[in-house]
């Protein structure tokens, strides 16, 4: 009877039917089933939990390689005959041959299919045997036209997080950016890449109650493309969504290229369940991160400001350090100043030497400077910036430029230029700073970052920034011309995160735990090797989802951008706070300061109060987004930082002009005291919250 219990159990768990005379292959946990049909389609992706089924019978992959006469030549898998096996634990697709415009190529494609409770992952296995190609992508899986509820949303990983209410209009209105650059007869595509603008390696159509996860659990860090397009259908209308997730295995003739990271799960639950998943993941494999400094935890806002810039104009000087800037900082409760244009060239030039300006005293009026400004309790941080040579500077000029920077497809270096102007046409149009990238991966280069780590610590600096270092440019990378082909470096943001990891861990060993290691850009591989991160893209516009990451990753550190005028700024300021970011303040793209914006002045040092009267939950909690507590109107915005004995609930109304009215209970706690802002009440018993347009309220609830 034992026995015939656990049979039960198995064949529950994961019956597969697979006869000689069979249709089609099934694999079924007790949460999903996938049926895949003897043409290789994928019939059915069924939650087991909803009965719904999200797959409508398209083929699984597409293929690209090159020649030397044509590149992107297109393998459908539709197109192919596969050899369908099942063994009780997986279904595979096997293919000898390739059949390319009616001629059989000598290309071997191995699909494996598995269930992992709700998880199918979809591994691949490619072997080149024709001379003189090379694979370059793989599209696999793909779920074609696929069978969405009507409740399912898009979010997206860009810049921490995007949200779009409907997947197929979302993809739409990001399709096309440049005019003619794809097929957009055929499909529109929303470009988006993990190891650029995608912070983490997944992309959630979340409901209600159930949804699509579809992630890369790839522990080798390679370039993950997130497939997301709509195609048109027979009538030529764009309605037909594809979601799938594209590889690049530069896979030459006579060599092999596997992958067995690629996961789709219809999952039951919220937008949550859904990112633990990813989550659950990445700290099982290869998080690494060190306890952040408390002051960077504590960080409310920072000052970021050019000294000198690209041009050669003097906008603040050494002494507006512990003056004026000074002054601005205390005016809004800022707790640093990001120093950008402090070294004699100016603003990105002379990288990386950052000469020091003997026209101010040099680096010890510098170190002066600092340490006579920190005195006010504010903090400095120090700018480099990871990757950029100057093209004028010695250390170019020397042919260690030339030696250790990139090169492109064609062995020629891959430049870079940044265009600031002054008052004129001139310098911008005409005269622009032009830079070559440094290869991150160089002993050479990395020697001279940890030059200037030792730099800002001799200077007194609180902090070293490295710009750039986040994250990849899939237009400015790294190529090996050295085979027959040449091939990307698909792996940069790995690369990039190996060289943060070595800055940090010298730090670790040299310096004192509180200084502190931050760079540019929201990407999970290497924000766990920094104690900050500055964002690149806006974090407070209708579509942003920062959430996405926060939730993940609540330890993070990072800031919101672009508030650089006295505009928009209630709304902004907000989310800041809603999402608990950091303000970083660029008053005219860091020309100015916030004194020149009072009303972004007088409104952020009111914020910063609040962040200040509750740092132990709003600064020093973990952010749960909106899970632990209960919010009765979801037209409210309401997020919650719950810290070791307090927890804080921040509410907004940043939609609706007419005011919203909630109530916000968190269990096991009580409510005992709230801070308001604009129009915006809390009654006294903390359950009646009325928001107008705006209106922030911040309630803290104790534990009973």
């Amino acid at each position: 009877m034992k026995r015939m219990r656990v049979l039960a159990t198995f064949f529950m768990c994961c019956a597969v039917w697979c006869s000689a005379s069979a249709k089609n292959f099934v694999l079924r946990s007790d949460k999903v089933e996938v049926e895949i049909g003897k043409g290789g389609e994928l019939v059915v992706l069924k939650n087991l939990a909803t009965g719904h089924n999200y797959a409508s019978g398209g083929y699984l992959w597409r293929m690209y390689y090159d020649t030397h006469d044509e590149q992107e030549i297109e393998i459908i898998g539709g197109e192919q005959k596969p050899k369908v096996l099942c063994d009780g634990k997986s279904i595979s697709l096997s293919y000898d041959k390739l059949v390319v415009r009616g001629e059989k190529l000598d290309i071997q494609l191995r699909l494996t299919i598995t269930v992992e409770g709700e998880d199918v992952r979809f591994a691949s296995e490619v072997q080149n045997g024709v001379e003189h190609t090379v694979i370059r992508e793989l599209q696999y899986p793909l779920v074609r036209n696929a069978q969405l509820p009507a409740d399912h949303k898009l979010i997206t990983a860009r810049e921490g997080g995007r949200f779009y209410d409907d997947p197929v209009k979302g993809i739409m209105s990001k399709s096309n950016r440049i005019p003619y650059r794809t097929p957009a007869q055929i499909f529109r595509q929303m470009d988006l890449h993990y190891g650029g603008k995608a912070s983490v390696n997944c992309f959630i159509l979340p409901g209600e109650k159930q949804g699509l996860y579809v992630g890369s659990h790839d522990a080798k860090i390679q370039d993950t493309w997130h497939g997301l397009r709509v195609y048109a259908d027979k009538e030529g209308a764009f309605t037909e969504a594809e979601f799938g997730l594209f590889k690049y295995p530069q896979c030459f003739a006579g060599e092999k290229w596997s992958n067995d990271a690629n996961i789709v799960s219809p999952y039951s639950g919220s937008w949550h369940a859904a990112a633990d998943k990813y989550g659950a993941w990445v700290r099982t494999t290869w998080w690494d991160r060190k306890a952040t400094p408390q002051w960077i935890r504590s960080m409310k806002s920072w000052q970021r400001i050019i000294f000198k810039h690209q041009y050669g104009n003097y906008l603040y000087r050494y002494s507006d350090l512990y003056g004026r800037i000074q002054r601005a900082g205390e005016s809004v409760d800022a707790d640093a100043v990001f120093a950008f244009g402090w070294w004699k060239e100016g603003m990105d030039r002379g990288n990386p030497a950052y000469s020091s300006d003997e026209a101010q005293g040099g680096d010890e009026a510098w170190r002066k400077a600092i340490e006579k400004f920190k005195k006010s309790g504010q903090k400095l941080i120090m700018y480099y910036n990871g990757q950029l040579i100057d093209t004028n500077s010695e250390f170019y000029k020397s042919g260690l430029g030339p030696k250790i920077s990139y090169k492109g497809p064609a062995g020629t270096e891959v430049a870079d230029q940044y265009r600031f102007s002054g008052k004129g046409t001139w310098l911008a149009e005409y005269q622009a700073v032009t830079f070559v990238i440094a290869d991150t991966r160089h002993q050479v280069w990395r020697d001279k970052l940890v030059e200037l780590v030792d730099r800002a610590h001799r200077n007194k600096a609180n902090a070293v920034f490295f710009d750039q270092l986040g994250y990849g440019f899939l237009q400015k990378i790294p190529w090996d011309t050295s085979r027959e082909f040449p091939v990307p470096n698909n792996h940069l943001v790995r690369d990039k995160g190996e060289t943060l990891k070595y800055l940090r861990d010298y730090i670790v060993k040299h310096y004192e735990p509180e200084f502190g290691f931050g760079s540019e850009q929201l990407a999970d591989y290497t924000a766990q090797y920094c104690d900050f991160v500055h964002i690149v893209d806006i974090a407070h516009g209708k579509e942003n989802f920062s959430e996405l990451f926060r939730y993940i990753f609540p330890e993070v550190v990072f800031t919101d951008r672009n508030i650089r005028d006295d505009s928009d700024i209630e709304r902004r300021v907000n989310m800041a706070l809603l999402k608990g970011l950091c303000n970083d303040i660029e008053i005219y793209r860091c020309r100015g300061l916030i004194d020149e914006t009072p009303h972004y002045q007088s409104y952020l040092a009111k914020i910063n109060a609040i962040r200040t009267k509750y740092a132990d939950c709003l600064m020093l909690g973990t952010y749960r987004d909106v899970l632990g507590f209960e919010n009765s109107n979801k037209g409210v915005q309401a997020k919650g930082f719950f810290g070791e004995k307090r927890v804080a609930v921040v509410a907004t109304n940043e939609f609706s002009k007419g005011a919203l009215t909630t109530d916000i209970k968190v269990p096991g706690y009580r409510f005992v005291e709230a801070s308001t802002l604009g129009d915006a009440k809390v009654d006294k018993g903390g359950e009646g919250v009325s928001l107008g347009q705006y209106g922030v309220a911040v309630l803290v609830f104790e534990k009973e």
